[in-house]
């Protein structure tokens, strides 16, 4: 059986080795000239740095799925992170998140000791609502709706206040607004908006606590290098410089595609992409901004230092003066913000092999609006604002020790094949969320399969990969049941 992966992201490597894993023929297509999709480098002197994701989360969730595709724990190194991360508040106040419960209670007693039994009430809920949320939604399919509407499913939803926003089910643990901000901004992660995502992805904040946060030694782009260490061990095909332009088809399934303009057949076809965009291999007719809505999208900033900022956290949250503005101008007025909160990673300080001896890289994200109406080439006062921020609050004279300097922005992300720009795959609604959202089987064709941040289960890379195995399992179910047709 040969098993076509259009894509080289995240999605599309692990499921190439879950495939041949399983016995089956896979070649990998991808259309740019290196793997990695999301996960990659910003490089120059001696110096990188991750592109994209940076925060390694639910790692016993990535760590069983890379086993599971032949790829073992000693291929890479995960480094815990402890404290998790510090957010700044505009007031001066700063809160510290740890991993261990005396640790964080000791904080609260420091900053907010009225909230320390809120949080204690917090985890103890989330302890249950995690494994409901992942044995219900997460960890399953629902290409058949009548998976998802039954009635253990809507009761797990209703025990999970699935119809609050992350922010309203905060409320009910938090007084301060500095802590329902401090345990909602997590849905930033997956481009969400915390006024508006769906209170399942409060677990997010939850699963910090009690899962932790790691780095993945190297760099999250390391984990490309160590993939297709493993694809060329085993002898996985891969094709780069390979665009796939369209599917052939024949009734309900589909018998190949044409690649560069030539045809290949294949057995099933696995799509690995911003599903908005690789949906038009499946429907030329409608045009995605018809159907879907982009996450938030974000402007990076990648800088090459000639210092390391020593005794610094690796990851900082930097709030504005107004969240709640912040978001609604990213969300909801669509324009460029004019306080925004930020994110800052400094991984340097323990990892030395990313730049020159005693120089290191600092990498910051700013949400911002996803779309193509903003035209960023002429927003070169709002990167000196970030940067003016960033030496104020947290590296002190850093204009002073930057090297080098490189931006990306929504109109960078759109022309990569971003949808719209957005960072995180489609916006985690409530509308496109579980079953509402694209599956492991996207369409009416048989022998089509997605996977992706905009596919069902979501976005993260535990959470792609995840989908990853999501897919394969739909893949092997459907080759079983075609295989009994023809025993009958």
């Amino acid at each position: 059986m040969r098993s076509v992966v259009v894509g080289g992201g995240i999605g599309g490597l692990v499921s190439a080795l879950l495939l041949n894993k399983k016995g089956y023929d896979v070649t990998i297509l991808e259309q740019r000239d290196r793997l990695g999709g999301r996960l990659s480098y910003v490089e120059q002197d001696g110096f990188k740095i991750d592109e994209g994701p940076t925060i390694v989360l639910l790692p016993h969730m990535l760590t069983s799925i890379l086993e599971e595709a032949g790829v073992p724990p000693e291929k890479y190194e995960l480094i815990q992170i402890d404290p998790l991360y510090s957010i700044h508040f505009k007031d001066g106040s700063t809160y510290e998140k740890y991993t261990d419960r005396s640790k964080q209670l000791n904080e609260l007693e420091r900053i907010y000791p009225n909230e320390k039994q809120g949080f204690i009430k917090f985890m103890s809920d989330m302890d249950i609502r995690f494994e409901q949320g992942m044995s219900s939604f997460i960890k399953r399919s629902f290409s058949s709706k009548k998976d998802f509407w039954t009635k253990k499913n809507i009761k797990t939803l209703v025990k999970l206040k699935a119809y609050r926003t992350v922010y309203q089910s905060l409320k009910t643990y938090f007084q301060e607004e500095n802590m329902r901000l401090a345990y909602s901004l997590q849905s930033l992660y997956i481009g969400g908006n915390p006024y508006e995502s769906p209170a399942l992805y409060s677990l997010i904040s939850y699963s910090e606590h009690k899962h932790g946060i790691y780095y993945l030694k190297g760099g999250y782009a390391h984990l490309v290098d160590v993939l297709k260490k493993e694809l060329d061990r085993r002898g996985i095909k891969v094709q780069l410089n390979s665009k796939v332009t369209s599917l052939s088809t024949e009734g309900d399934k589909a018998t190949g595609l044409y690649v560069n303009d030539e045809y290949v057949s294949a057995d099933q076809i696995i799509l690995n992409g911003d599903f908005p965009v690789m949906s038009k291999l499946l429907d030329t007719k409608k045009p995605p901004e018809d159907k879907y809505t982009p996450s938030s999208s974000c402007v990076l900033l990648y800088f090459g230092l000639d210092k390391v900022y020593e005794n610094t956290p690796v990851h900082q949250f930097f709030m504005s003066g107004d969240f709640s503005k912040h978001m609604k101008e990213v969300f909801e007025k669509k324009v460029v913000p004019t306080d925004p909160s930020f994110y800052s990673f400094h991984p340097s300080v323990i990892d030395s092999s990313l730049a020159p001896e005693g120089k290191g890289v600092l990498y910051t994200l700013v949400p911002v609006p996803s779309g193509t109406h903003i035209n960023w080439s002429n927003q070169e006062d709002f990167i000196e604002r970030i940067i003016d921020e960033l030496e104020e609050r947290g590296y002190p004279n850093l204009r002073n020790h930057i090297v080098w300097k490189k931006v990306k922005n929504p109109n960078i992300a759109e022309k990569e094949g971003l949808f719209q720009g957005g960072s995180f795959g489609i916006a985690p609604i409530l509308f496109q969320s579980g079953v509402f959202r694209p599956q492991a089987k996207p369409s009416s064709y048989k022998n089509v399969y997605a996977v992706g941040a905009s596919v069902h289960p979501g976005g993260g890379i535990p959470i792609v990969m995840q989908g990853a195995k999501i897919m394969v399992d739909a893949v092997q179910n459907d080759h079983k049941q075609e295989a009994e047709k023809w025993l009958i």
